[in-house]
């Protein structure tokens, strides 16, 4: 389902597109460029560029960590010899998977989800649920690019995350004035509540306060193309301009986003069972890590991963660890 409030290519700020460039380009430990050398090796000449994000995109080096990398192919066809596969990834895009690779004794651990590039765009740009732009409008890294015509895509793309983030959150806002670190933990707070995930209360204004001066700078470089939702002060400040109606109706889009994405987020984790090795034991990890729950993996459960997902996510909802 596309989604009305994003915003014309060609209306993207260019200071936007240069401040994610730039973001995108910061410097990481040379250890996740093992993982990516194993990506090139994995898909070949449909690679088109590798991204990294979440947590260990704010970590000095991985350590035990598992690392999340988005991989974008040319074409799903090209990407895999097994065609089930490429279904699955257009069907319902992104396939997910896991991969290790060892050096001098070290081994490191990612997941991956793999994404076209015209999914990748669409995906940051024109879907109404917020499973990309969400992600892509915080600050990222761009670890490999085919040549500079993918690199200027990918940074136009993450800028275009940006503006639909911002247009799809601020709606929700109930306040005059307003600054960017409340504007970024409202819209975090939305898109965490619109997919199935262990994140501890607070979390998103974690993440807003980790590095409060990108957020600051995304919003200012953001704000020309958003006349109609906010007005930058003097003092740094914002005043939003949503009329009445146009909350209600985002409060209306934002409940449909809610029901959407936990029916996405169950057929994910289930495509996900087929597709990520050893995807049960990652997923205990994960939800152990975020939430401080410890899941039990039975031998039973083991043997039917998609009976285990649907029985955990029921417990996590009626404990109210998953939103």
């Amino acid at each position: 389902m596309a989604d009305r409030t994003s915003t014309d290519d060609r209306q993207l700020p260019d200071g936007l597109v240069s401040e994610m460039a730039g973001l995108s380009s910061l410097a990481v430990s040379a250890d996740f460029f093992i993982l990516v050398e194993a990506l090139k090796l994995r898909f070949g000449s449909s690679l088109e560029a590798v991204l990294l994000y979440g947590s260990c995109l704010r970590s000095p080096e991985i350590g035990d960590g598992v690392v999340d990398f988005y991989a974008v192919v040319n074409n799903y066809r090209s990407a895999y010899p097994e065609r089930y596969l490429g279904y699955l990834n257009a069907w319902l895009p992104p396939n997910v998977f896991y991969l290790e690779a060892s050096q001098q004794e070290k081994k490191f651990r990612a997941k991956y989800a793999v994404v076209s590039v015209a999914d990748f765009e669409q995906g940051t740009g024109h879907w109404f649920h917020p499973y990309l732009w969400a992600r892509f409008a915080q600050p990222t890294r761009l670890l490999y690019a085919r040549d500079e015509v993918i690199r200027k895509r990918i940074c136009r793309a993450l800028a275009q995350a940006v503006i639909t983030f911002l247009k799809s959150t601020l709606p929700t806002l109930n306040a005059p004035m307003v600054d960017a670190e409340t504007i970024w933990t409202n819209g975090l707070t939305q898109t965490y509540a619109a997919e199935l995930r262990p994140e501890r209360a607070g979390r998103a204004r974690q993440l807003a306060q980790f590095n409060p001066d990108e957020y600051v700078r995304l919003t200012r470089q953001a704000a020309p193309a958003l006349e109609a939702e906010l007005e930058v002060l003097a003092d740094g400040n914002y005043r939003c301009l949503i009329s009445a109606a146009d909350h209600r109706r985002s409060l209306r889009h934002w409940r449909l986003r809610r029901w959407q994405g936990k029916v996405l987020s169950v057929l994910r984790l289930t495509k996900a069972a087929f597709t990520f090795h050893d995807s049960i034991n990652y997923a205990a990890w994960k939800i152990e890590r975020h939430t401080g729950v410890r899941v039990e993996v039975t031998p039973l459960l083991r043997r039917h991963p998609v009976l285990w997902g649907f029985k955990v996510s029921w417990q996590l909802l009626r404990r109210g660890l998953m939103r």
